[in-house]
């Protein structure tokens, strides 16, 4: 495997790859044509990497007769050089590329602000432009690719030292609760959501927990500090964390709020007046969606206290997650004395390696609990959905599943730019722009005219 990953490293670009090209073609010019498709002009929910891809499929036809060749630059720009025989084909292409997006202001205000959706060049006489945007464009990449390496060591560096860094200590937990108070947290509240998994792998929403990443908050405003190192006054860091998510989740302008969520909290912060004053301004039907997940270690440092606060909440419409369970905590606690609505189991690779026995143990607890009631989070790969559905759970969250939900975006994504080139062939005003070509077998190959 990691010799594969190396091969992929070594692999030239296409930008390279396209100015390897261009040199060949200068002794093979005759009968040939280029087409330039502006696709980096999109506005960017366009320029997808599957809507490039799916632009770039088109014309794939004509690369397979060996009539053209196609480079799709990390811009998103296109260039295709063809045979001559084939320009009504390849201007038929660009006709369907240009109609995917159709609803780009590149193309619906085209002939007011003069913008070029694409641009064709005769191989022979317009050859030094075509060597000159196509050398800008490499040395572009290439500055490109150098600012990219030394952003990654400057953040691999700043996490290197983050974990060597200075200690949390009361002073500098002081200054860092006094920038607490005047930060703006929305843009490092993140969203992770539970699904349920279908037998085809495709998630289906059931809620979303909001979180304020620590990683993003520690190189936002101590990035030389160890917020880690001390346990006590990091748990007092997260207390001041809380009150702030309840004061954005009181203001629905400062972060999306739609459907059911959950978001975690300490039970200090649960007997606060913050909490009070978060629960009157929450209109009584909104109680319901909202589940308010506890660590296990913040419950079982005070029994008592958890129990009193659960009872409230859940008298006020809350549900309560216990989060952080793992198999031996289960099978050290009652979960029905502890009157959760609901569990958070989290994945670990042992739970398979146990063998049938830790399996059947587990099925035991989650048919007492309630598979609709527990999450498999921190799934981070095929396995824990596997041997989750293999147990009785229905509720699966981590990264494993953050991906099957962007692979499922996509796949929406493609099936519409789909319908929409369909529906454009079978428009009858653009028949003839789609008239369909004789097949004939062309050697696009440079070294073989």
């Amino acid at each position: 495997m990691a010799e594969t990953n190396d091969a992929k490293k070594r692999m030239p670009s296409q930008e390279r790859l396209l100015v390897d090209y261009v040199q060949r073609l200068e002794k093979h010019r005759e009968g040939r044509a280029i087409v330039q498709v502006h696709l980096s002009a999109l506005r960017p929910f366009n320029r997808r990497d599957h809507h490039l891809r799916a632009a770039a499929n088109i014309f794939e036809p004509i690369v397979k007769a060996l009539a053209g060749q196609l480079f799709l630059l990390k811009s998103g720009d296109i260039f295709f050089f063809f045979k001559n025989e084939v320009q009504g084909d390849t201007e038929t292409a660009v006709q369907q590329v240009k109609y995917m997006f159709s609803d780009d202001l590149l193309i619906a205000d085209e002939a007011e602000t003069h913008t070029i959706f694409s641009t064709w060049f005769n191989a022979v006489t317009d050859f030094p432009e075509v060597q000159r945007i196509v050398k800008a464009m490499a040395e572009v990449e290439d500055r490109r690719t150098e600012d990219a390496k030394s952003r990654m060591d400057a953040r691999a560096s700043l996490r290197a030292k983050q974990k060597m860094g200075e200690p949390l200590t009361p002073d500098v937990l002081a200054k860092i609760e006094e920038a607490l108070i005047r930060a703006d947290l929305s843009n490092l509240v993140r969203r992770q959501f539970a699904c349920k998994i279908d037998d085809t792998m495709v998630p289906t929403q059931q809620f979303s927990e909001l979180f304020i990443s620590i990683q993003d908050l520690r190189e936002t405003l101590m990035p030389d500090v160890n917020l880690l190192a001390n346990r006590w006054l990091f748990q007092h860091l997260t207390e001041t964390l809380d009150r702030r998510m309840l004061s954005m989740l009181s203001k629905t302008d400062r972060i999306a709020i739609t459907g059911d969520i959950s978001f975690n909290i300490n039970i200090r912060t649960l007997m606060s007046n913050e909490f009070l004053a978060f629960d009157d301004n929450v209109a009584a039907n909104r109680r319901g969606a909202m589940i308010i997940e506890l660590q296990k270690e913040d419950i079982f440092a005070d029994l008592g206290s958890y129990l009193f606060v659960r009872e409230f909440v859940q008298s006020k419409g809350y549900r309560v997650a216990i989060d952080g369970m793992t198999l031996e905590a289960m099978q050290l606690i009652d979960h029905k004395r502890l009157g959760a609505n609901m569990v958070k189991l989290v994945w670990n690779g042992e739970l398979v390696d146990g063998g049938e026995n830790v399996q059947a143990q587990v099925r035991q607890m989650i048919e007492s609990i309630g598979g609709e009631n527990v999450v498999m989070c921190r799934c981070d790969n095929r396995e824990a959905i596997d041997f989750g559905k293999s147990v009785g759970i229905q509720l699966y969250q981590g990264r494993y599943i953050e991906n099957l939900l962007a692979e499922d975006d996509r796949r929406l994504d493609l099936l519409r730019l789909k319908r929409r080139i369909e529906r454009s062939d079978e428009a009858p005003e653009d028949e003839d722009d789609f008239e369909e070509k004789d097949d004939a077998d062309f050697d696009f190959g440079l070294d073989d005219d």
